[in-house]
């Protein structure tokens, strides 16, 4: 059974003001932050890929970060290490292990807001 999240405080924030923006090749990044959770818009150009824009920055060979989230708007295949992959469109809610390229697919930006899974983020201090 799953915890219990604690909730102590009723806040809001607007990503249109995040309390952080990270902007590597293609990328945008709105970190907001509210006691006890961290959330994120990301917004990926096209032609993004994780391979080409993020994985300069941070020097890994896959992306090491477990995502939770939702597609607010176009497409993205997530490539796992193992080659399994899928599609996430628009509408869809998703989680991604650790372990994984990916890549906005056709001329549209792919927006997706992660819930908790955007405060490892925060571990690639060179995304600023």
């Amino acid at each position: 059974m799953a915890s219990p999240m604690n909730v102590s405080k009723l806040q809001t924030k607007s990503h249109d003001e995040p309390d952080e923006v990270r902007q590597p090749e293609k990328t945008r990044v709105e970190v907001v932050r509210l006691e006890g959770y961290t959330l994120g818009r990301f917004k990926f150009e096209p032609g993004w890929r994780w391979s080409k824009c993020i994985k300069p920055v941070v020097g890994t060979d896959s992306c090491q970060v477990a995502h939770v989230g939702y597609a607010v708007s176009g497409r993205i295949t997530v490539q796992m290490n193992d080659g399994s992959q899928t599609v996430i469109e628009e509408g869809m809610s998703y989680t991604i292990p650790p372990g994984h390229d990916a890549w906005v697919e056709g001329n549209a930006p792919f927006v997706g807001l992660e819930m908790m899974s955007a405060g490892g983020i925060r571990k690639v201090q060179k995304l600023t």
